[in-house]
């Protein structure tokens, strides 16, 4: 978020509007500089095994040579639980007008269905894998459960690149509480859908952070953590839903900013008061609404900031995956958007290579 601090004297109604107008342009010019910026938009071609929409794509992640694509592996519909490699190489090659074949490996999870038993047997209801990240050699991935339980899940598995599947640790299945509204009850269709890594600690972002007050993310140090030593870190309030999280530097983030309009999604949207509500409201319509934002983590906290919106066309597509990749960013979707399929994108800044 943006700060402005300045000396408070004794005005008048007129002299403080023409003092406080000024900052309020300033305001004003720089959220829109940050956001309206020209950008260069790629949608790659996808062999149409990956690109069925019954892959519900949930996580995007880069390890070593491959983009990796999380399958939201949604067991309770009979999907396969895995996880898609691209060569980064073949997509370099599509990006730059040379070929548009690419390589690409599937990775069977293995383990899952014991997870997913374990935890409906506790009452919690597995709906999903949402996010993923690697830390000491680990895949973390995070599970979402209904709406109604009021923990998610934390599970980790090794990836075997000879043998093609990644397989869970089943001694480590990680509660995570899910924040409440202020009446106890808990936020539709929500979970922890931002996972990183943060130097040796992971990082957990929930999809809802427009609490009055009170939002934090989660950090907690991988390979010995438990439900004793998460720590919150305090985060100004982010409107709509936040469904992805790559970092980029020591101390630097970039998440996906997301408002899909769905009938049961009016808990993200703010009061009509709120000035956020102009980005999601024409006339007297909700409409979806994608934007990327900057995270910095410094002082045991994180602040935020928009960086640019994605162009109307592309704001249709439920985007839940983010990953950068040389200056830009690859942006996928579940399977929701006007193409009834699932679309990578990569999009950068204008000028920028």
């Amino acid at each position: 978020m943006l700060h402005f601090a300045f000396r408070t004297t004794r005005l008048t109604g007129a002299r403080r509007f023409n003092c406080l107008l000024p900052l309020v342009l300033a305001l004003h010019s720089v959220l829109a500089s940050a956001q309206n910026v020209p950008l260069a938009l790629q949608p790659i071609s996808l062999p149409q095994e990956i690109a069925d929409r019954n892959n519900q794509f949930s996580g995007l992640y880069i390890h070593h040579h491959q983009l990796l694509l999380l399958s939201e592996s949604r067991l309770q519909e009979r999907a396969e639980p895995k996880v898609y490699g691209l060569d980064l190489a073949s997509l370099d090659r599509q990006l730059a007008g040379r070929s548009k074949e690419l390589a690409y490996k599937k990775y069977t999870i293995r383990g899952l269905d014991a997870v997913r038993t374990k935890l409906d047997s506790a009452g919690p209801i597995y709906e999903g894998l949402e996010g993923l990240t690697m830390l000491d050699g680990m895949l973390y991935f995070s599970i979402e459960t209904a709406t109604a339980s009021a923990y998610c899940y934390l599970v980790r598995g090794r990836l075997d690149d000879a043998q093609a599947t990644i397989t869970l640790d089943s001694g480590y299945l990680l509660p995570l509480a899910k924040p409440t509204l202020p009446n106890g009850t808990h936020i539709y269709n929500a979970g922890f859908e931002g996972l990183e890594s943060h130097g040796r600690n992971l990082l957990l972002l929930f999809e809802y952070n427009y609490f009055s007050q009170g939002n934090y993310a989660l950090a907690l140090p991988g390979a010995a953590a438990t439900a004793t030593t998460l720590r919150h870190v305090p985060l100004p309030p982010v409107p709509f839903r936040v469904t992805d999280l790559v970092r980029e530097g020591k101390n630097r983030f970039t998440a996906i900013n997301y408002f899909y309009n769905g009938p049961d999604d009016s808990v993200y949207r703010p009061a009509l008061t709120d000035p956020t509500t102009r980005l999601i409201r024409q006339d007297s319509s909700y409409q979806n609404y994608c934007r990327l934002i900057i995270l910095r983590y410094k002082r045991h906290a994180l602040r935020w900031k928009p960086l640019f919106e994605l162009p109307r066309e592309y704001m249709t597509y439920n985007w839940e995956g983010l990953a950068a990749h040389r200056g830009g960013y690859f942006l996928i979707n579940d399977k929701y958007g006007p193409s009834n399929q699932s679309i990578l994108l990569y999009v950068r800044k204008k000028g920028r290579k």
